[in-house]
């Protein structure tokens, strides 16, 4: 989505007449609200309840009823439970306990689910690596971690992995595993059989759930960030638990009956916190599949039986880009969740597929504020439970608008700035594993000595009635195909290739598309005709997950620098890839195709047109 203007706004705030029906509308929810925030409330007082004593729960309230659907396997939430207490005596007899970390290395499949179930009941932290991360980078992803002995791997994913482990910073004493995916090969030198292992371990309900709280740390989420490598999120129970009741209990409310349809990764936060346990409220059904298909998405919906589904923004551009269909409306959907909505598509998106409810969200792996649109409204992220604020920014400078004494202002209703969340107890910053990171998120004396902010690194509109709406990100950061792109990150892949001299990543708009897709404007020791671009391609997706490599590369002879000799990127940003505007040879990886050739203006016109679909 472009950066829009900052200024106010009027036209896009919330009026009285808009409001009030959808409150109307609420107030059946409420008291689900008040006891799913006392109950919260009660957990983080110390009472030992966590995500293992809600799977146990489960395992017993709803013990044959679908747990988890994947391809043409179904668990119930008593065979997910026993599985999942497999898992976790086994880890106990590994003597794995409270704070020790494993890594997993898997496709989108149920064993994910499995062994987070596990950590949850023992105490323990998995971190799920990024499945499309190679070469440094998913280097850099597993030895971020601390303290890592156990390593799974999925055989999907043994390659990838193997061409990495022998520069880990491996400890003397690690365990690699082995965990099939088909069942029919065979388990690689150095590794152990995971299922072999755990098949006949006890499926009884381990002891150790009931020393577990909301404050227990979890999982690693790997995120971009707004610089650098990425980075790893430390999430706890109470987060999956608050989720658990806010967009279970009070917004989806599920049955036993119901699936919600989660195409998404669960490495991916929006699944890991909003739909699983969301499903996990009513004892619903939790649908994945290994990939996202846009083609397949309907017939999953219909072979699920779904009643729901969470999506982030792409995801519903893809769907809207399928042919019309009579049938879009005749569906089973009931409501969808998720974020990144193109507001510009919000309300055709409804319409074409009779959706009668978006419960539209904003958060993200390590942040101490969400947004959610409780009330059901258009166009909105919805209003934040703690407290928050927005700030007037500077897009040139890049940085918030101070006042005469230093403090930041805050923006009125109708104008967009900057995100900042305030830290406190009941909004806590638990960070990254890199404490330096965690500390480049934190704004100090915001407002007044002493006080402590988290910054989101995104630009909002305050629409009115405590209701926001999303602009765009800021930063060393563009968002692209739902992740996080740091141009850090790519700035590196392509300054290692030994024709470039320099380069400047950033994100460029494309029409009809979510965020921005990569574009990297280079200078290189060989003049343009020299420039071997299927050399630089083939060393870019080498190092690089696909939704990171630049589609677009343009051919720039100097760059535009500040004092301090930080390339500008504003003007490269706002210029894009329009060749009618543009002197500089550029060169364009079209979709489906294996490397650049130059952009023409009859490319760039399809382009614009939507004939090629990025």
């Amino acid at each position: 989505m472009e950066i829009v203007s900052l200024e106010k706004d009027k036209s896009k705030t919330i009026k009285f007449r808009h409001i009030l029906p959808a409150i109307i509308r609420f107030l059946p929810r409420v008291p689900s609200m008040i006891r799913g925030t006392r109950e919260t409330k009660k957990m983080k007082s110390g009472i030992k309840t966590s995500m293992g004593t809600i799977f146990e729960k489960n395992a017993v309230k709803f013990a044959d009823r679908p747990a988890i659907k994947y391809e043409d396997i179904v668990y119930t939430h008593s065979e997910y439970n026993q599985i999942v207490n497999q898992y976790a005596h086994y880890m106990l007899s590994l003597g794995i306990k409270k704070g020790d970390s494993i890594i997993i290395f898997l496709d989108n499949r149920p064993e994910i689910l499995f062994f987070i179930g596990a950590v949850a009941k023992i105490g323990a932290i998995v971190a799920i690596i990024n499945s499309l991360h190679r070469g440094p980078v998913l280097k850099h992803s597993l030895d971020i971690i601390p303290s890592v002995k156990h390593f799974i791997i999925g055989e999907e994913l043994v390659e990838a992995f193997e061409e990495v482990k022998g520069d880990l910073n491996l400890s003397d004493d690690s365990n690699f595993y082995y965990l099939p995916e088909t069942g029919t090969g065979r388990v690689p030198d150095g590794y152990q059989d995971w299922n072999q292992l755990i098949k006949n371990r006890d499926t009884q309900n381990p002891s150790t759930t009931a020393e577990m709280t909301m404050a227990e740390p979890f999982v690693y989420v790997f995120t971009s960030g707004t610089t650098g490598m990425p980075k790893a999120s430390i999430s706890i129970q109470g987060k999956w638990i608050t989720t658990y009741n806010i967009f279970g209990k009070v917004m989806l409310r599920p049955n036993d009956k119901d699936t919600l349809y989660v195409p998404l990764p669960l490495y991916h936060g929006s699944a890991m916190y909003v739909g699983w346990p969301a499903a996990s409220s009513g004892g619903a059904a939790v649908a994945i599949r290994k990939k996202f298909s846009a083609s397949e998405f309907w017939a999953d919906i219909k072979k699920f039986n779904a009643t729901s589904f969470i999506y982030i923004g792409e995801l519903c551009r893809y769907i809207m880009d399928l042919p019309p269909n009579p049938d879009d409306g005749h569906n089973t959907i009931r409501s969808v969740i998720g974020n990144g909505l193109r507001i510009d598509s919000w309300k055709a998106f409804k319409s074409r597929f009779n959706i009668r409810a978006v419960y539209e969200f904003y958060g993200a792996s390590e942040a101490n504020i969400s947004f959610v649109n409780m009330l059901n409204l258009d166009c909105t992220l919805g209003v934040c439970p703690v407290p928050y604020t927005i700030v007037k920014y500077d897009l040139e400078a890049e940085a918030p608008i101070t006042d005469e004494n230093g403090f930041m202002q805050r923006i009125e209703t109708g104008e967009a700035g900057l995100l900042l969340g305030r830290i406190s107890d009941e909004a806590p910053f638990v960070g990254y594993t890199d404490e330096e990171e965690s500390k480049k998120k934190i704004r100090q004396d915001v407002f007044e000595k002493g006080d402590v902010w988290f910054d989101s690194g995104d630009l909002v509109r305050d629409i009115g009635f405590k209701h926001t709406q999303f602009v765009d990100r800021i930063g060393d950061t563009f968002r692209w195909k739902g992740e996080n792109v740091s141009t850090v990150e790519v700035e590196a892949a392509v300054n290692s290739f030994e024709q470039i001299s320099q380069a400047a990543v950033y994100g460029a708009t494309i029409p009809g598309t979510n965020g921005r897709v990569g574009m990297a404007a280079i200078i290189a020791y060989e003049p343009p005709e020299r420039l071997n671009l299927d050399g630089l391609y083939t060393s870019l997706v080498s190092r690089l997950p696909s939704y990171a490599v630049p589609a677009f590369i343009r051919y720039k002879t100097e760059f535009e620098s500040t004092a301090t000799m930080k390339i500008k990127k504003v003007n490269l940003k706002k210029e894009g890839f329009d060749v009618k505007n543009i002197s500089d040879p550029i060169y364009v990886c079209l979709p489906g195709s294996k490397g650049y050739v130059p952009l023409t203006e009859e490319i760039h016109q399809k382009i614009v047109n939507g004939e090629y679909r990025f």
